[in-house]
Order: structure tokens, then sequence, then C-alpha cells
């Protein structure tokens, strides 16, 4: 048995074509162990075309396929899943883009999930307060107890507001192939 929890930390960096009006998108994820101090095993990208456009309040149809399309070239074991999102809306029940991804894994995984913004229905319950940041980040989850995910954020390598490896992560999903 692993002495420490292997994450899959993903990200998606969507991109326009102007003259054909279509977006693809690049995912990035990392697979990583240890929170406070993190070793990088293995970093995966995957491009998608034709990415559905964006619908406001519908944001899932958009970005699950994506985060789909690099969950299943992923051969390596993970315990795992953050993602850059909610999700739950409001905590509990009204789903986010993390739940949707929970119900289409075919391997169920907890997801914890670390938003930058607030959204209306999240309750000061679900910030995490990091570093000197005068800016909570939201956590919320499924699979995992609120309250370890928010420990788990809380812990995560980095001095500051972003944890080291969501700010890795993202700047994997910028570089350009």
């Amino acid at each position: 048995m692993r002495a420490k929890l292997i994450f899959l930390i993903l990200d998606v960096h969507y991109q326009t074509d102007v003259v054909q009006k279509l977006d693809s998108a690049k995912v990035a994820g990392i697979r990583f162990q240890g929170i406070e101090t993190n070793e990088i095993l293995s970093e995966h990208t995957v491009n998608v075309n034709n990415v559905a456009p964006y619908e406001s309040g519908q944001f899932y149809k958009r970005e699950l396929p994506c985060l789909l399309a690099l969950i299943n070239q992923i051969d390596e074991p993970f315990d795992a899943i953050i993602i850059d999102g909610y999700v739950f809306l409001d905590g509990v029940t009204k789903a986010g883009l993390g739940k949707y991804l929970y119900d289409n894994l075919a391997n169920k995984k907890p997801i914890i999930g670390i938003a930058k913004n607030h959204f209306y229905d999240i309750t000061e319950d679900y910030a995490v307060w990091r570093g000197i940041s005068k800016h909570p980040l939201y956590v919320t989850s499924i699979g995992v107890e609120i309250t370890k995910a928010k420990e788990i954020v809380n812990r995560m390598d980095g001095e500051h507001r972003m944890p080291k490896m969501v700010t890795y992560v993202d700047k994997l999903g910028r570089v350009i192939n």
C-alpha cells in the first residue's frame, strides 16, 4: 500500500479559430504525490477539437468532454482528482463541473474542486484562506469529506493563495506545442 495519495490535477485552456469560428482546447494534467511537498510523477496534455461553445450556466457541457479526454488516456494510477472549479455550486446538492465529472467517471475517484471566484450560493463554510491573501479559495468535494478536502487544499505546497500545483498545471496548459 502506498504511503502517500496520488493526485491528478487538471486544467483546460481554450483557443478560438476566428476564421472557422471553432473552439479547441488544450487539457493539462499532472499526477503528483505529497501535499506539503509535491513529487511530480507524470505530466499529460491532450488537444481537443470542436469544443462546445460556452453557454452561460452550462459550463460543464464545454469543459467535461475535455477533462474526460485527458483522464481516459492516463494509464497510471491516481487516487483523487483536483479541478479548477466547483464540485457543487451550493456546496452540497447543486451540481457543478466536479459532480458532472464524478458522474461520468467509469472508475469513481474523489474529486476536490478549487474555485478562485465566489459563487453566490456558496457560504463562507467553503472558504480556505491561504498565505496572506485578502481573498479565499472556495473548496467543494465529492467522495471525500469537505473538512478533509479543505485541509488538503490548505496544506498544499506554496505560500501564496494559489497552491504551487494549481499554478504549475495552468502553465503546462498554456505551453504551445
